[in-house]
């Protein structure tokens, strides 16, 4: 169990943290949330011992072992991949030199009733139950595990750490801590670096770690799946609640409505005190209950209605110039770094109004073709580009590359044109910089607010075709809520890439998959691919289901040859399983019909006002859905029981 005790620490004059206290217990996902620049980074540095509190402290237990991935890794190794993750196995080397150091003491002692011998044989017993726990006896296939579940291709574990991108490297250090097994992990943002594939295989693999994790992360549904605890950091405070981030963000919600409610009732208590007061203290006969009703005034526990932070991002993009129905086109596109054949052959266009997603691994080419279609990275191949297209990009990387010693002001101005830089002060207001914060250098942004300065420099012209690589790391979760529905408004052409998985639902209209060199199409969002994707793995079953067809075809002529007695039984079991089947589909309909009324119920605004209500309607609707699965399950048993009635 880890302690973090009366912690303070300010930055700039204001207090990141005031007397901060709170408990990480075993087998606890904390989920770390909060604004950019409330502290989330600092808590974790405080944790893991980088960087040391004004005041307080941070307590655990001896032997108890921290892991930490920040978000920026400025080391880079020598070794290969596989070397290099194999550093975290060094307890599990340890144990075993020290295993061979004991059993040579018991194989040379001959002072068996010693209390050394009886040490040593204790140790022995400790030793080995340490190295079963931390998997020494499979400690290469943890590694390669792993290393495979990031990402990571088994012909690249002798390939050395420093040919990878600063991503990968990520990666390699995020397997180092989950192969160490540490008694508290934490992370901080490590999904920015992941494709989907990936973060899916991390979600699973933390639900079960057997120890606790605390994550700063800006993607909800990876803390929903992780999480079971939430810990908000605002305006110097905490708000800690059992509860995945979902949930809590309900009950924080719920908390504040009760909060303002029982603020209003004491208010209009207090007012009809003070005016009794005012009416009677003047009069002999009423004067005592006046003085006692101050007395009573005096004593009540005032309530306050916790600060909301109600900022946000304000933008929207410029109205688009019409571009011809086609964007680009490109035939026989190919690219390659060194002997790696990135793009092969590709045959991709673009038109006017499509908005795709472009999905797949980490280096099968998402951002290369981004960066093709922007026009900043060469290529082999034949390219028609489209009429009146104007080009708005935006990449993570590009929001890392503004200049450090500018100020937020000068960023945008010196990049502002014509009747733009009139509108400087308000387009940087409408970011979140106002006041003194827009005389800040760029190299002391936080990862957030430099994003937000990069889509603020991003609408200094009217665009009609928009590529974005990225563009939800480092954003909070209002920052990103604002940007998807500015994009969902916005009525050009655009491309994402993006491993946001909530972000991305809804926002396109296809899906382009990157595999091996090539791509593949999928019509409609990001849902819908994943959707398929399943679709496509259920193909097989359906080929299994037409060979079972086929098998009971061939199989009637041995259903005539039977007995009469036994095909008389068999008829009377299956009228029996069909009635049953069509009495359960029945009863399907009828839950469903009803769950579509609850649905619209919990779809009507007015019932909001109404917290018992909605919770009663939520619990109406999930013993439903629980009911409709039961039914399902037992229409399915019947299916597979007048199968075996047919084939029989």
């Amino acid at each position: 169990m880890l302690g973090v005790n009366s912690l303070s620490i300010q930055f700039g004059g204001n207090f990141l943290f005031d007397n901060v206290s709170f408990v990480v217990r075993e087998r606890d996902r904390i989920g770390l949330i909060g604004r950019n620049g409330n502290g989330k980074s600092t808590l974790l540095k405080i944790i893991s011992g980088i960087q040391n509190p004004e005041q307080g402290n941070v307590s655990f237990p001896n032997g108890y072992r921290i892991g930490y991935l920040p978000q920026d890794l400025d080391s880079v190794s020598d070794k290969n991949v596989f070397d290099e993750a194999s550093e975290a196995l060094i307890e599990i080397k340890n144990l075993e030199r020290r295993i061979d150091f004991l059993t040579n003491e018991l194989n040379t002692r001959t002072d068996y009733e010693s209390d050394e011998y009886s040490k040593i044989i204790e140790e022995m017993t400790e030793s080995h139950e340490r190295f079963d726990m931390l998997g020494g006896g499979a400690a290469d296939s943890i590694v390669e595990q792993i290393l495979v579940g990031l990402g990571f291709i088994r012909e690249e574990f002798d390939k050395a750490v420093v040919a990878f991108s600063g991503g990968w490297r990520m990666r390699i250090e995020l397997a180092k801590i989950l192969i160490s097994k540490p008694d508290l992990i934490l992370l901080d943002e490590p999904t920015n670096h992941l494709d989907i594939e990936s973060v899916i295989w991390l979600e699973n693999f933390l639900k079960v770690y057997d120890g606790a994790l605390m994550i700063v992360s800006h993607d909800r549904r990876f803390l929903d799946i992780v999480t079971n605890r939430t810990i908000e950091i605002f305006r110097g405070k905490i708000y800690d609640y059992n509860l995945p981030y979902s949930k809590f963000i309900e009950q924080r919600q719920e908390q504040r409505e009760i909060q303002i409610s029982a603020k209003k009732n004491q208010d209009k208590q207090i007012a009809q005190t003070e005016k009794f007061i005012e009416r009677f203290k003047a009069k002999a006969t009423f004067a005592s209950r006046a003085q006692s009703r101050v007395k009573m005034l005096d004593k009540m526990e005032k309530i306050e209605v916790e600060d909301e932070d109600t900022s946000s991002m304000q933008f929207r993009f410029p109205e688009p110039p019409r571009s011809g129905r086609l964007i680009a086109e490109f035939k026989n596109l190919n690219k390659h770094y060194g002997k790696k054949h990135v793009l092969k052959d590709l045959e991709f266009g673009l038109e006017r109004g499509e908005r795709l997603a472009f999905v797949g691994k980490n280096g099968e080419g998402k951002s290369t073709l981004s960066k093709i279609l922007a026009g900043i990275e060469s290529f082999d191949g034949e390219v028609e580009n489209g009429h009146n297209v104007k080009l708005g990009y935006f990449s993570q990387h590009q929001a890392q590359l503004l200049e450090g010693d500018y100020t937020v002001f000068e960023i945008i101005d010196n990049a502002a044109q014509g009747d733009m830089r009139s509108k400087v002060r308000s387009l940087l207001g409408a970011f979140l910089f106002s006041g003194d914060a827009v005389y800040k250098k760029v190299k002391v942004l936080s990862g957030g607010e430099r994003a937000r300065l990069a889509l603020a420099k991003l609408l200094l012209e009217p665009i009609n075709f928009l590529i974005m690589d990225e563009p939800t790391n480092h954003l909070d979760m209002i920052a990103k809520d604002v940007l998807k529905n500015a994009l969902l408004e916005f009525t050009g052409s655009i491309v994402i890439v993006s491993h946001d998985r909530e972000f991305l639902e809804g926002l396109t209209n296809k899906t382009i998959e990157f595999k091996a060199g090539k791509i593949k199409e999928y019509p409609g969002d990001l849902s819908e691919y994943l959707q398929l994707r399943q679709i496509e793995n259920l193909d097989e079953l359906e080929k299994n289901k037409s060979v079972k067809v086929e098998e009971r075809a061939n199989n009637k002529s041995e259903y005539k040859d039977r007995p009469k007695d036994t095909q008389k039984n068999n008829q009377k079991d299956i009228s029996r399983v069909e009635k049953s089947i069509k009495e359960k589909e029945i009863e399907i309909a009828e839950v469903e019909y009803y769950i579509t009324t609850v649905e619209h119920d919990l779809a009507n605004p007015d019932n909001f006002k109404d917290i018992e209500k909605t919770k009663k309607l939520n619990q109406v609707y999930q013993e439903s859905k629980n009911k409709l699965g039961k039914v399902m399950a037992d229409w399915e048993r019947l299916q597979a029981e007048l199968d075996t009635f047919m084939i029989n």
